[in-house]
């Protein structure tokens, strides 16, 4: 395959993954579909590191733009433009490791909900079989929003799938830019003689 095709494989692969990082960072900020809570400020502290929007939202979109550019008609037009692909997927990488990141903590720290009268974060000091992840006897703690906790894994767990994807299709692509500008892009004169 040609390093130009390969390129807008990626690119494609990557709007979709970019568009589902973006949601499900918006729609974090409203649990339960209601925007009370983001107007108190009772959202989880890892929705507002804004992982999706710009790590694997933003920091994606500019290289898949990019790089969707670089392999148009199936070739590149020139090394250098392989070149920059490099530095653009680098920064998708960079993005996709942030929104990583944040989703990883999100899961680990657990959502702010209310137990009894206090807003806390009820799982986020539990460890070992007291690991709210292996114990979903321990979701009953979080009184409102109502499913807070399937909410909070639900939609951390999709973005860090997909900035595990993004990553992937990133490196591939840096890896693809410098075939292209080490050996040259594929163009058609070059296939016909």
């Amino acid at each position: 395959m040609c390093t130009g095709k390969c390129s807008r494989c990626i690119a494609i692969t990557l709007y979709p993954l970019v568009v589902i990082s973006i949601i499900c960072n918006i729609v974090l900020f409203f649990p339960d579909g209601d925007v009370s809570y983001a107007k108190d400020g009772h959202i989880t502290e890892e929705v507002k590191y804004m992982g999706g929007l710009i790590g694997g939202g933003i920091l994606v979109l500019l290289p898949a733009l990019y790089i969707h550019l670089t392999g148009k008609e199936g070739c590149c037009g020139n090394r250098c433009g392989m070149f920059l692909s490099i530095a653009f997927a680098a920064v998708g990488v960079a993005g996709g490791l942030y929104s990583i990141i944040v989703a990883v903590l999100g899961l680990q720290n657990g959502p702010l909900c209310k137990t009894v009268l206090v807003w806390t974060t009820p799982f986020k000091e539990l460890t070992g079989d007291n690991n709210y992840l292996q114990n979903d006897k321990l979701w009953s703690l979080c009184t409102e929003p109502k499913n807070i906790v399937q909410f909070n894994l639900g939609l951390f767990g999709t973005l860090l799938a997909t900035s595990c994807l993004q990553v992937i299709l990133c490196a591939i692509q840096m890896i693809n830019g410098l075939f292209g500008c080490l050996c040259g892009t594929c163009n058609k004169e070059a296939q016909i003689a």
